[in-house]
């Protein structure tokens, strides 16, 4: 009789062996050994679909719909190969929206550590990306932890995306909030930010740490055209 395969729906062999962290058990994604900046960074989808990709090697992200990376949630086994030339690998920016269940954004937050936890096993150079929603998810109002910051190696290199989300004053005020406490709480030495890095939020913060700014892919190519 053949063996039934049973998918336990979380792919929970990716954190065989990883160490987690707070009562939330995040799965902790390594120091690295040095810091690298990439010299260039380009959204997951471009890399999979243009063939003026198909030899890149520098760094690649997720900040775009989360439908656009859903390959690789469900199955980051089969992106290995593909990544192994690149200088780095940006975790997934899965979606953290204020209104979303909190339940919903622990969740993400464990997809991303998880998937970057089982890349950097694998031999793949992980930059972790920080994602944030509303004061419950970066301060200790809710389970007495800041998880959007859990499974982040202090002192080192991290990745925030701003493309799309401080479009509203609202949002800038959450982003400025849960940037403050990022820094305060993992006190990097690199931050690479994905797209416009506006003075109302950036300006009071410039002097805490190394920010490397990167233009989002749309804005490039507009500028290549005009």
């Amino acid at each position: 009789m053949k063996k039934a395969i049973i998918d336990d729906g979380f792919n929970s062999e990716l954190v065989y062996d990883a160490e987690f962290e707070g009562n939330l058990e995040i799965p902790k994604i390594n120091k690295p050994q040095k810091i690298i900046i990439p010299k260039e960074i380009i959204p997951y989808s471009i890399f999979k679909t243009r063939k003026e990709y198909i030899r890149y090697n520098g760094g690649i992200c997720f900040y775009e719909h989360d439908v656009k990376f859903a390959d690789i949630l469900k199955n980051p086994k089969e992106e290995l190969e593909n990544f192994k030339n690149l200088e780095c690998v940006i975790t997934p920016d899965c979606s953290l929206y204020r209104d979303m269940p909190l339940t919903a954004q622990i969740a993400n937050v464990y997809r991303s550590r998880a998937i970057g936890y089982y890349l950097q096993k694998n031999g793949i150079y992980v930059i972790p990306n920080i994602r944030w929603g509303d004061e419950r998810s970066y301060t200790n109002k809710v389970f007495n932890e800041k998880f959007a910051f859990l499974g982040i190696p202090k002192n080192s290199i991290v990745s925030i995306g701003t493309y799309g989300c401080i479009q509203s004053k609202e949002s800038k005020k959450y982003f400025k909030e849960g940037l403050k406490e990022m820094i305060k709480e993992l006190k990097p030495e690199v931050v690479l930010v994905y797209g416009s890095m506006p003075n109302i939020i950036f300006k009071d913060l410039k002097d805490e740490t190394k920010f490397i700014n990167y233009k989002d892919f749309i804005s490039r190519r507009r500028k290549d055209v005009i």
